[in-house]
């Protein structure tokens, strides 16, 4: 498929989707390979997920295995598993033939181990096969997980004339040279090479002579995340895979980067909301209830627990029973704050910009909170005082409970993300149900606490 028909600004429509059907049914193999031939393979992908699945598959063994191996790496993952059921081994085979060793490798770890190797003993090219049971082995959380075989290396010891010689060799399985790698004959990574040094230098002058011995590289067994990190850190479109010996053995690309970050960020999303698994929208109600019950089960003892504190001052408040009036304006605002606090905590570990000083952070949310919680306790006084008609020693003591329970859950929503990510727990468990549901107990402690000591009932 030629890329200079990429449509840059497609929107997938009810009529193209219709039209494409219809050439499915009737089966005119020829204006719709002429319509798709208009689309990158991503977008032809989004209309494959709209379509069922008889005709999705048709689709793809209609085009060429060039363009839809592209394809299936970007179908939902759901379609994906259907499509590869539906395909035969050697099929399969053909798709990952035509992809990258990371890609290839991919598609396969979906795969059971028994059509796994049905589908390895069918690649033809026997390099290509053995590269993509090399990245098989490697846990796909890590850099070699992430990493392809395919990039260009060249040697120290090589002049300029045979390095250019060997790039262009190299260069035919390498859909993009970020970077040309230098090695020493041990194959060990000491470097990078400069394409304007090269073209500028001699024929016969020595890699040796020309190459940057500073270069960025990962090792195979480090997270994807750290690797994240990096690469983001130093704007880098491409990083090298090292053993620990320095052997270089693949490289990481950006797309595949930007794949990990939008997955972190889709798993913490769904971590903050109180959802503990990774689930889709169209994912069964078994699967989506395993998920949400553990953490509507916290919201629910929680609300027990501050239900059970009220209760315990229910009997005492006499001429104050107003104050429970107030108690959803004391559990919002704690909640509230928390969450607040816990979310640029989370969001500060994650990117690297937090040093895990706990004591500087808490000092700096207290004094956050402080001046929050005077702010609103202020406003709440006037409001409740002037407008509600509340008793003015009542509206004070609702205005000192709110600066209170702010500070108290600005500190909370501070200190437990800091505290699991110093124990290997990810920090993002601490948003969301878990934060609010304990800033609710403690706020309304803190709240009917005060008021007593305040207003002596």
């Amino acid at each position: 498929m030629s890329t200079e028909n990429q449509n840059t600004s497609f929107q997938l429509t009810k009529e193209l989707t219709q039209e494409v059907i219809a050439y499915i049914e009737n089966q005119n193999d020829v204006a719709l390979q002429e319509l798709l031939q208009e689309f990158h393979y991503a977008d032809i992908a989004e209309i494959l997920d709209e379509v069922d699945l008889e005709q999705a598959i048709y689709v793809i063994k209609l085009l060429d295995s060039e363009t839809t191996s592209e394809i299936l790496m970007e179908v939902d993952e759901d379609v994906r598993e259907k499509i590869l059921k539906q395909l035969s081994a050697k099929e399969i085979a053909e798709e990952i033939g035509e992809l990258d060793t990371d890609d290839a490798a991919d598609i396969l770890a979906e795969l059971s181990e028994e059509r796994q190797e049905q589908v390895i003993s069918q690649i033809e090219d026997l390099e290509h096969k053995a590269e993509i049971q090399e990245l098989l082995a490697y846990d796909e959380d890590t850099a070699g997980g992430l990493m392809a075989k395919e990039l260009v290396r060249v040697y120290e010891d090589w002049t300029v004339e045979q390095c250019i010689t060997e790039i262009r060799t190299q260069a035919e399985d390498v859909k993009r040279v970020h970077s040309i790698y230098v090695v020493n004959n041990q194959d060990q990574l000491i470097g990078r090479l400069s394409l304007k040094d090269l073209v500028t230098a001699k024929s016969k002058q020595k890699i040796t002579e020309i190459y940057i011995s500073n270069v960025d590289s990962v090792y195979v067994n480090e997270d994807s995340e750290d690797v994240a990190k990096v690469m983001a850190k130093y704007d880098l479109e491409a990083i090298p895979v090292i053993d620990h010996n320095k052997i270089l053995l693949g490289r990481i690309t950006i797309d595949d980067i930007v794949d990990v970050i939008r997955e972190e960020a889709d798993k913490d999303y769904q971590m903050a909301a109180g959802i503990s698994q990774d689930v889709e929208a169209d994912d069964s109600i078994l699967k989506l209830t395993k998920a949400r019950l553990p953490w509507l089960l916290i919201g629910m003892f929680g609300g027990l627990g501050a239900a059970s504190i009220i209760e315990q001052f229910n009997g005492s408040m006499g001429d104050f029973i107003v104050l429970l009036s107030f108690v959803p304006l004391i559990q919002a605002t704690a909640g509230n704050v928390g969450v607040q606090s816990s979310a640029i905590m989370v969001q500060g570990l994650a990117n690297g910009t937090i040093d895990g000083n706990i004591l500087n952070q808490l000092f700096k949310e207290f004094l956050l909170g402080l001046v929050n919680g005077v702010a609103i306790a202020c406003i709440a006084l006037l409001v409740t005082h002037f407008v509600f008609g509340t008793p003015y020693i009542v509206s004070i003591t609702i205005g000192i409970a709110l600066i209170s329970v702010i500070v108290m859950a600005a500190l909370i929503g501070t200190f437990i993300p800091i505290f699991l990510d110093k124990r290997g727990i990810d920090p993002a468990v601490a948003t969301g149900p878990f934060i609010t549901t304990s800033n609710d107990v403690f706020g309304i402690l803190i709240y009917f606490l005060i008021a007593k000591c305040i207003l002596g009932f």
